[in-house]
C-alpha cells in the first residue's frame, strides 16, 4: 500500500537463506543437475513470471572458470534476483558489498545492481540495491561498491544481485567487507541470548497427545488456548523473554488431562499465573487510553461466570499490571505501524508436526488475530467457534500435506486476501498440480471463461478460444470443484476467492487434461496437452496484469489519456501529464498492482488543493486488541494549474493493496468517477509471521478507511458504475470497462 522499494517485496517472496559467511563469491561451486551456483538463492517479485534464468555462465568471467547469469524471460518481467543471507554477529561501523557487473540488453526501464539490506527485529533498516545509478543496456566487467552503516541494531545481512526489466547481466567475485576488511576478519559481536532462546527443551517434538476430543475436552482446550494467548500478550514475565512461550504451553499441557472438573481445572490455570511471580507496579496500565477509540480489545470471556472467581481474579490483576513497552514476542514498525510478530520459531524442521505443534499453530494464529488483527470486527463469524471447530480438525490430520492444508483452511476464515499460505513446496505443488495448459481461465458471468492465453503458440494449438466456457474437468462439474475448493482459498470476497480459484481450475499432474467445453451452445470434449509454466516460460503474469499494454501511457484519441499503473515511471509523470493537459479526460487503469507508488505524485497533477483520503487504524503493544484512529492523510498540493480533464479510474478483482489504496487517493480527486467492479478488499500494510512446520503467513496489519469512515476491508473499492467484462465480449476481444470509460468522457 505504502512506499515499499522493490527488494522488501522480493523478500516477501522468496525464503530465506541461512549462509555460512566463507561463501561461493566468485560462483566457482554450482549444482551439476541446475546449474544453480551454490550458497545464493533465486526470488522473484510479485507481478513477475518465475522464468529469470539464475545459473553459472562459463562464456564471460573476471576471475575463475564461472560466473553468475541473470537473464530476463523473453516476454521480460518485472524484476529477478538472487541473494544469501548471514547473521550480524560481528562488530563493525560500515559493511560493504563490491562485485563485478557485466550486462547487455538491458532495458532503459530496467537496471541491474549488486544490493544488500540490513534488518532488525523490526524489519528493514537499511537498503541499497543501485537504482539510482540506473545501469542499463551495454556495459562492459566494472566493479561496483555499496556502503552502509553497520549498527548493532542490525540482525540479518542480505546480499546479491537483480536485474529488472529485460536484459541479461552477469555477475563476478562479489565480496563483503567490515570497515574495509574481509568479513571473516569481523571481529565477533558479543551476543547475550534470552533464557527463551536457549530453551530447547521440545526441539524436536511435543511429545503431547490431547487425548479424546469430547465436548468439555474441547472446550478445555478453547479455554488454555485464550489464558495462553492472553498471558503471552499480557504478562511481563513472558514480555521480558525469560520463557519460551511456546514450551511452556507443552509443560502445562503435560498436566492437563482429559476428564478435569471445572474446579481442578481452574486451580491449574490459577497455579501457572501464580508460577509465573509477582507482578510489578503499572502505573499507566489505569490511564486512558489515548486516540480515538477503534476498535476495543475482546475481554469479555474473563468474566465468565462459568471460571471460578479465584481465576478471574488473577487473570483482571494481569490486566491491570500488564507489560508496557519492550515485549518479546511483538513489536510495531517505525512510521507504519503494523504489527511486527518477533521470535515465532517457525520449527522447519517438523515437517509433519505432532499434536502439540499443531495445537501451538492453532493457538498462535488464533490470538494473533485475537489481539493484532485490525479487521477482527469483520471477520463475520464467531472467532472462538473458530478456534473450537480447528482443535479437533487439526489434531485428526494424518501428514504433512494435511497439516498444511488444514492451515490455509484456518488462515482463510478470517476472510482476508492478504492471509493465504504463502509458501509453495514441493508437496503443495503437488496437490494443486505442477502442470497447466497454456490458457487463462477466468469466472465471467459465473462461467469459467477462457480469456487468452499464457504461451503465443502453445495456447492457441489447444484448440480453445477466447470466449469458450469450460463446463467439466476430468468429468466433474466446474460448480462441483468450486465448492470443494472454496475453503482452501483464503481471500476477503467471493470475487477474489473466484480469481484465485480460476488460476488453479487446470492445474493437474498429468501430461493432458479432458475437458468438456461449450462453444455456441454445443458441448464439445478437449484433451488438451498440458506443461510446467516454469519449464515452458510461460507468461503467468497475466494473472495479475489486466491487458497490459508496453507503455505506460498513451493518447487513446487525442481528446482521451490513458495512463496504466501496472508499469508507470513515476519520474515520467511531470512529462505525461503536460502530453495530457488539453485531453476531456484521463483513464488510469489499475486492475494491476502499481510498478511504482505514485498516490502523491500523481495526484499533485490532478488537484487544485491537498484534501484528505484516508486514515488509518493502529494496535498497541501496551493495549494488546486495542486499535486507536490515526489523524487523516492528504494528498495533493496546491497547484494553480491542475489537470481540468474528466478522470476516470479502471478496477477490478486484480486491483488489490496499494492498488485500493491508489483508487482511494483518486477519488479524492473532484468529479473522478470509478468504473469497474469490487477489488480484492484487502488493504494496508502486511505483517508477516511463521507457524510450525515452516508455515509462512501474513495478514493486513493496518485497518484502512475513508475520511468519512467508509471501510474497503472485504468490501474492497466499489465502483461508481458497476461494468463487468461478458462473455461476448471476450469473443470479441474487447475491453469493455475500458470502453464505457472512453463513453463517460467522450459523451455528455
Amino acid at each position: 500500500m505504502k512506499k515499499t522499494p522493490i527488494l522488501c517485496l522480493f523478500l516477501l517472496f522468496t525464503s530465506l537463506l541461512s549462509a555460512q559467511k566463507s561463501f561461493n563469491q566468485s560462483f566457482e561451486k554450482f549444482d551439476p543437475a541446475t546449474g544453480m551456483p551454490a550458497d545464493w538463492s533465486k526470488g522473484v517479485g510479485p507481478g513477475s513470471t518465475d522464468s529469470y534464468l539464475f545459473a553459472v555462465d562459463s562464456s564471460t568471467v573476471v576471475s575463475g572458470r564461472y560466473s553468475a547469469r541473470l537473464a530476463s524471460p523473453k516476454e521480460g518481467g518485472e524484476f529477478g534476483a538472487f541473494f544469501l543471507s548471514f547473521p550480524a554477529d560481528f562488530e563493525g561501523k560500515t559493511i560493504t558489498l563490491k562485485g563485478w557487473i557485466k550486462t547487455e540488453n538491458v532495458s532503459q526501464d530496467g537496471f541491474a545492481g549488486l544490493w544488500m539490506r540490513l534488518d532488525g527485529e523490526s524489519g528493514m533498516i537499511r537498503i541499497d540495491n543501485m537504482q539510482q545509478i540506473g545501469l542499463n543496456g551495454d556495459n562492459g566487467w566494472r566493479p561496483y561498491t555499496i556502503d552502509l552503516d553497520y549498527s548493532k541494531e542490525v540482525k540479518t545481512i542480505f546480499v546479491g544481485g537483480l536485474l529488472a526489466g529485460s536484459g541479461t547481466a552477469w555477475y563476478d567475485d562479489i565480496e563483503v567487507l567490515v570497515d574495509g576488511k574481509p568479513l571473516l576478519e569481523a571481529p565477533a559481536r558479543i551476543v547475550q541470548k534470552l533464557p527463551a532462546e536457549l530453551d530447547t527443551a521440545f526441539a524436536t517434538g511435543s511429545g503431547i497427545s490431547l487425548g479424546e476430543l469430547n465436548e468439555q475436552r474441547i472446550e478445555d482446550l478453547v479455554l488454555l488456548g485464550k489464558i495462553w494467548g492472553f498471558l503471552k500478550y499480557h504478562h511481563p514475565k513472558v514480555a521480558s523473554g525469560d520463557l519460551n512461550w511456546d514450551f511452556e504451553l507443552f509443560r502445562f499441557l503435560q498436566r492437563y488431562p482429559s476428564g478435569l472438573k471445572s474446579q481442578q481445572r481452574d486451580a491449574l490455570f490459577v497455579s501457572w499465573i501464580e508460577s509465573l511471580g509477582e507482578l510489578p507496579d503499572c502505573p499507566n496500565c489505569s490511564e486512558k487510553i489515548k486516540g480515538d477509540i477503534h476498535l476495543t480489545a475482546d475481554l469479555k470471556w474473563m468474566n465468565d461466570s462459568k471460571l471460578s472467581a479465584g481465576l478471574r481474579k488473577h487473570l483482571k490483576a494481569v490486566y491491570e499490571h500488564r507489560n508496557q513497552g519492550k515485549h518479546y514476542y511483538i513489536d510495531h514498525l517505525p512510521f507504519i505501524s503494523n504489527p511486527n510478530f518477533l521470535h515465532e520459531n517457525p520449527y522447519p524442521q517438523l515437517k509433519y508436526p505432532d499434536e502439540g505443534y499443531r495445537l501451538l499453530s492453532v493457538y498462535r494464529f488464533w490470538n494473533i488475530i485475537q489481539y493484532y488483527f485490525p479487521y477482527r470486527d469483520v471477520i463475520g463469524e464467531d472467532w472462538t467457534g473458530v478456534m473450537r471447530a480447528f482443535i479437533p480438525k487439526m489434531a485428526k490430520v494424518k501428514d504433512a500435506l494435511g497439516y498444511k492444508l488444514c492451515a490455509r483452511e484456518l488462515i482463510g476464515r478470517i476472510h482476508d486476501t492478504h492471509a493465504n499460505l504463502w509458501m509453495q513446496d514441493e508437496e503443495l505443488r503437488n496437490y494443486f498440480g505442477n502442470l497447466r495448459p497454456a490458457v487463462q481461465v477466468k469466472f465471467i458471468e459465473n462461467q469459467a471463461v477462457v480469456t487468452g492465453y499464457y504461451h503465443a503458440e502453445q495456447g492457441p494449438k489447444t484448440g480453445l478460444l477466447p470466449g469458450d466456457i469450460i463446463t467439466a474437468v476430468e468429468g466433474v462439474a466446474v460448480e462441483e470443484i468450486v465448492k470443494k475448493k472454496l475453503p482452501l482459498y483464503p481471500a476477503s470476497n467471493m470475487p477474489t476467492k473466484l480469481r484465485d480459484i480460476a488460476k488453479d481450475l487446470l492445474r493437474t499432474n498429468d501430461s493432458t487434461l479432458h475437458l468438456k467445453v461449450r462453444r455456441d451452445n454445443v458441448i464439445t470434449d478437449f484433451e488438451v496437452s498440458c506443461a510446467d509454466p516454469r519449464k515452458e516460460n510461460f507468461n503467468m503474469g497475466l494473472d495479475w496484469a489486466y491487458n497490459k499494454p508496453d507503455s505506460c501511457y498513451r493518447l487513446l484519441s487525442p481528446d482521451i489519456g490513458y495512463l496504466y499503473l501496472g508499469n508507470v515511471k513515476e519520474d515520467l509523470l511531470p512529462g505525461i501529464m503536460e502530453k495530457f493537459k488539453n485531453t476531456k479526460g484521463l483513464i488510469v487503469d489499475i486492475r494491476n498492482y502499481p510498478s511504482e507508488f505514485v498516490v502523491f505524485s500523481l495526484t499533485t497533477f490532478l488537484k487544485a488543493k491537498p484534501s484528505k483520503f484516508v486514515y488509518f487504524t493502529n494496535g498497541h503493544v501496551d493495549n494488546p486488541g486495542v486499535f486507536t484512529n490515526s489523524e487523516a492523510l492528504e494528498c495533493g498540493e496546491h497547484n494553480p494549474n491542475p489537470y481540468t480533464g474528466k478522470v476516470v479510474v479502471l478496477i477490478n478483482e486484480i486491483s488489490q493493496s496499494q492498488a485500493e489504496y491508489t483508487t482511494m487517493a483518486l477519488r479524492s480527486v473532484p468529479g473522478t468517477v470509478v468504473v469497474g467492479s469490487t477489488t480484492a478488499g484487502a488493504d494496508g500494510n502486511v505483517s508477516e509471521f511463521m507457524l510450525p512446520g515452516g508455515l509462512r503467513s501474513m495478514i493486513s496489519g493496518i485497518g484502512v478507511f475513508y475520511p468519512d469512515g467508509t471501510p474497503t476491508q472485504r468490501v474492497g473499492i466499489v465502483p461508481d458504475h458497476t461494468v463487468l467484462p461478458t462473455i461476448a465480449g471476450v469473443r470479441a476481444g474487447k475491453d469493455e470497462l475500458l470502453e464505457y470509460a472512453m463513453k463517460l468522457i467522450e459523451g455528455p
